[in-house]
């Protein structure tokens, strides 16, 4: 097994176990949709890896293999719905990265919600040093968090950009210490795990139309979004909590 999801309460952790490289393979990859499969009652995800690096990249074989354009544009497309389908979960996603972490595990770390990571992490898309450019949605999704430009020079450079830097362009959350990163990378999930799991799918689905068509395509959609929390148990359960107890005393089952 190349993928194990295991529980923590209602934490998922999905961990990346194909040593030494954690290399993409087609394996790989039905093993992960496998695990996102059985990720009901989760109320978070948290996706992390073994061995020294998170991941060296992509099996090249798998782009060796490929004859005719047909073929290649059937495998990226296979390829691209793994991070489709994180994109799209509706509980809270995080990616722990703790070390090097190249190509696919990236796109993978874009396609989640946040990203936690070591001050020794490095991040990069080198598709370049094979004549590719990112297929997994690594480079629109860097655009998202960082910019136009940025997405740029971190493709067509292909080098390597340290957890700091990461960090300043907005697409790594957290930095945290080298020393006791699992624990804390867990902490910081479970901590998503107990909190109000429906308004959090209520906020991925305002921001998916913000992405899709800026402001005003969010505010033409956020009052029906939010309103819809008024149906749920958390809200007013929480709302009398405030009243009665005061602020951050209430606790959310996630319905």
């Amino acid at each position: 097994m190349k993928i194990h999801l295991t529980r923590r309460d209602e934490l998922a952790i999905i961990t990346i176990d194909a040593p030494p490289l954690n290399l993409y393979s087609l394996d790989l990859d039905a093993e992960f949709h496998d695990a996102l499969d059985e990720l009901g009652g989760a109320r978070a995800l948290l996706v992390n890896a073994t061995g020294k690096v998170v991941s060296g990249g992509v099996d090249v074989s798998l782009f060796a293999a490929q004859e005719y354009r047909e073929d290649a544009q059937a495998l990226f497309d296979r390829m691209l719905l793994l991070p489709q389908r994180l994109a799209t979960l509706p509980i809270p996603t995080v990616f722990a990265a703790h070390a090097l972490c190249l190509t696919w595990a990236f796109e993978l770390a874009v396609a989640c919600d946040l990203i936690v990571a070591t001050q020794s992490a490095r991040f990069g898309l080198v598709e370049r040093v094979v004549g590719l450019t990112p297929t997994m949605g690594g480079t629109q999704r860097l655009a998202a968090r960082a910019g136009v430009g940025r997405a740029k020079e971190f493709v067509m450079t292909g080098e390597l950009y340290d957890a700091a830097t990461m960090e300043r362009w907005n697409v790594v959350n957290r930095v945290f210490p080298d020393d006791d990163f699992a624990r804390q990378a867990e902490l910081f999930a479970a901590a998503l795990s107990t909190g109000p799991t429906q308004a959090f799918a209520a906020t991925k689905q305002v921001l998916a139309h913000f992405e899709n068509g800026g402001v005003p395509e969010a505010d033409a959609h956020v009052t029906t979004i939010a309103s819809a929390l008024f149906e749920t148990e958390d809200l007013p359960r929480a709302v009398h909590s405030f009243l009665t107890d005061g602020p951050g005393h209430a606790t959310f089952a996630g319905r």
